[in-house]
């Protein structure tokens, strides 16, 4: 938290009265000048001090922690602890675990959470823990200013949960050594022509956190039956799905796949790791998988998790996430953070409004086991 000490002007002013053959005016004058002085300089000590101690015990108000904030996230496990202790001297316990996971242990654990934040890229599924009484609401983080419009839009009505930041989902990427940028598919509707039949790959949707965001897209956007006609031609075109994207990032380097939807860290990766791999971003948009951060409504560190919270939303808690490495490729919430040099400048991101894809999670899912098991 940052502190500003503003400071303190007074003015003196003294009105002296002048009148003809009052010879100790100017005398007097002087010393009601030096008293208003003298009175003006002990009120700017008293203001000063009582400043001074009002800062002293806002530090000494601050929560003292008896144990680590617990944060259930999928990524940047390696370098958030020790951020936000340097950050606010809080300390934070992670758990890590794919978006399947870590909801199923939310699930599990039901009114006995052992969480304190959730923070992932699965924001469907946090908007129905929100909309069933799982999140603390009216969540105002100072550090919300910094959102841009995009972001500010996601924002729920009942504040109960915060972006901190959009990856693509899926991007197109595949293998330059067998396609050139003139017969590699540049759209998603590409992905049905007769020519990529049995060379696409993704992540399964039930599995992996992006992966529901970025199917959940088509079946708003198509409507239910047609994203199922979509996705059907491609299934009968032989598409091929895998746990996680780790899974079609080994299928796309092997070569069992020439072709992937492929979330845009991982297609990033692949590039920097020196294979021979190139990425669309179709001008139609990039399914985004948005990543939020919520609070459990029953945690019993509720300042310290409004404080994570807020850190996360400050921009150069994003900048730090974005340096790290190959998983800092995404676009940032805050204003003032700067995506990767090498990301793509055109990237456009879309997503599916989260309250339809929380309603419509089960049945879209149920369908797409259905079809791959085909």
């Amino acid at each position: 938290m940052r502190k500003k000490l503003a400071g303190i002007f007074v003015t003196g002013m003294v009105f002296a009265a002048v009148s003809t053959g009052c010879g100790q005016s100017g005398a007097e004058t002087a010393t009601t000048a030096g008293s208003t002085q003298a009175e003006s300089k002990a009120e700017a000590e008293t203001t000063e001090a009582k400043t001074e101690e009002t800062a002293e015990t806002t530090a000494e108000a601050a929560v003292e922690q008896t144990e680590p904030l617990v944060v259930y996230l999928n990524d940047f496990d390696a370098i958030i602890p020790d951020l936000f202790k340097e950050a606010t001297g809080y300390d934070v316990e992670v758990v890590v675990g794919n978006g399947a996971e870590t909801m199923a242990r939310i699930e599990t654990e039901g009114d006995n959470p052992q969480w304190d934040v959730v923070w992932l890229d699965s924001m469907p599924s946090i908007n129905s823990m929100g909309e069933r009484g799982m999140l603390m609401e009216d969540l105002e983080p100072e550090n919300a200013k910094y959102l841009t419009d995009y972001y500010q839009e996601i924002v729920p009505e009942n504040k109960s949960y915060y972006p901190t930041g959009a990856h693509a989902a899926g991007v197109i990427a595949y293998r330059n050594d067998k396609y050139t940028e003139e017969t590699a598919p540049r759209t998603w509707e590409d992905f049905t022509k007769p020519e990529y039949q049995d060379q696409i790959g993704m992540a399964d949707p039930s599995v992996a956190a992006p992966a529901y965001p970025f199917v959940s897209y088509f079946f708003e956007d198509m409507g239910m039956e047609g994203a199922q006609e979509y996705f059907g031609t491609l299934f009968d075109q032989g598409l091929k799905i895998y746990p996680k994207n780790p899974q079609v990032v080994q299928a796309l380097a092997s070569g069992e796949i020439t072709i992937a939807a492929l979330q845009e860290s991982n297609a990033y990766g692949m590039i920097n790791s020196g294979e021979p791999i190139s990425i669309v971003w179709p001008e139609e948009g990039a399914p985004a998988s948005v990543r939020v951060a919520a609070i459990s409504a029953k945690t019993d560190q509720p300042e310290v998790a409004k404080a994570f919270v807020n850190f996360l939303l400050d921009p150069e808690t994003q900048q730090a996430i974005i340096d790290s490495g190959d998983e800092g490729y995404f676009e940032p919430s805050a204003e003032g953070a700067e995506p990767k040099a090498d990301r793509a400048k055109d990237a456009k991101l879309v997503y599916a409004d989260a309250a339809w894809a929380s309603e419509n999670e089960g049945e879209i899912k149920e369908w797409f086991a259905d079809a791959s098991a085909r």
